[in-house]
């Protein structure tokens, strides 16, 4: 059965209402101990097996890493691109998220897994569809969310028992709304043929400060949690990332605007304007924010708006998987589309950065960790080279 796209314009309008009841969560997201050698016993600061910690949303907890790709054929391990197909007709999430399928979505390969040799024991803490508010200790205003305890006491946690190195940490996007920006412009496309950029932009506008102080007081409780475990700050790094598009430009999608081969086939539901609008206006505002926060709070910056050019959802440079373009890291799409019917997998996977955009976002974090902590950098993609061919350039 090929085409899970084949959706009429009569029949878009319910389609999309589905995407919406969905939640069109963009969660940001990730766990729990997630590498060998775990130590049980209590280790002060500077003992016991070394740690990369990811704190956060599903951006970072490796929300997509199912998927290898996008694939029109539904049976089977769709084109190879399905890591969680089992046999013939039946899959399994849980080969790649764990006991988090369903839930915080913490992929195998999620950046801190794809990272290499960083530290002895990668954790992830993070969870898709977090907010700020559950990272925060539950003393400071924090919340649990799906089940766990706020992420800054889970972090209290691996601080007594390892010698935490690295901290890992990407939010905002939730409390800003990413999800119903995505869902709202999708909306624009499919139903109402209007541009959903000049309404967006002020929401965000009216949104933005109260973000990146929230953003800036989960920089200060995973602060207070280290200094509470009797880590120096000088002792850990913490790096806060921003966040990639998962669309193209408008120039630079191969799928025409003017039909309907944009949700049908490619899973990229947007006119160019807004397209435009969030690559080159949208992204690089919470970037340059996020850096800003990073600056003053004395953390790493790692800025990731370039990390997936060329490799969006819908990028001409790319291409979707079929019978005789197999998944690849040199040519495939880095991001997980829109599957708008929910044929594939759930909904909640869609506009993140998919196995491929993890490898890609866990070297990026082996290469700004090799750098000095009070550095900050960009890192971008090499065109046709799969995630070893990611490189550094200074921060905007």
């Amino acid at each position: 059965m090929i085409g899970f796209r084949n959706v009429s314009k009569d029949r878009a309008g319910s389609r999309v209402r589905r995407l919406a009841g969905a939640g069109m969560v963009l969660p940001l997201a990730v766990g729990a101990l997630m590498a060998a050698g775990a130590g049980t016993s209590a280790a002060s600061p500077g003992s016991g097996p070394t740690a990369v910690v990811s704190m956060g949303d599903s951006y970072i907890s490796g929300e997509a890493g199912r998927w290898k790709g996008n694939s029109l054929t539904n049976t089977g391990s769709r084109n190879g691109t399905d890591r969680g197909w089992v046999s013939g007709s039946t899959y399994d999430p849980g080969k790649v998220y764990g006991a988090t399928a369903g839930g915080c979505h913490r992929s195998d390969s999620a950046e801190v897994r794809s990272a290499g040799a960083i530290a002895d024991v990668a954790v992830n803490l993070a969870c898709s569809g977090a907010t700020s508010e559950n990272v925060y200790r539950a003393s400071n205003g924090g919340v649990a969310f799906k089940g766990e305890a706020p992420q800054a006491d889970q972090l209290a946690a691996v601080a007594a028992s390892h010698n935490v190195k690295v901290i890992a940490l990407s939010i905002g996007g939730n409390d800003l709304g990413f999800a119903d920006i995505i869902k709202d412009c999708a909306y624009d496309f499919i139903l109402w043929n209007s541009y959903c950029y000049d309404d967006q932009q002020y929401g965000v506008d009216q949104k933005i400060d109260a973000v990146m102080g929230a953003v800036g007081k989960s920089v200060d409780e995973v602060r207070a949690v280290m200094r509470g475990a009797g880590y120096a700050d000088s002792s850990y790094r913490i790096v806060l990332q921003s966040y990639p598009s998962p669309i193209p430009r408008g120039a630079e999608n191969r799928y025409t605007q003017s039909d309907w081969s944009r949700l049908n086939t490619g899973g990229c539901p947007f006119w160019n304007r807004d397209s435009d609008w969030a690559r080159d206006s949208l992204v690089p505002q919470i970037a340059n924010r996020i850096k800003g926060v990073a600056a003053a709070k004395g953390v790493q910056f790692m800025d990731l708006r370039d990390m997936l050019q060329g490799r969006e959802v819908c990028a001409k440079a790319s291409k979707q998987v079929s019978s005789t373009v197999p998944a690849s890291a040199t040519t495939s799409e880095w991001a997980r589309w829109i599957d708008n019917n929910e044929s594939q997998g759930l909904i909640q996977e869609s506009m993140h950065p998919n196995h491929f955009g993890q490898l890609a976002a866990g070297r990026c974090l082996a290469l700004v960790v090799a750098q000095p902590a009070a550095s900050g950098f960009s890192c971008k993609n090499t065109a046709g080279a799969d995630q070893n061919g990611m490189y550094l350039t200074p921060a905007p």
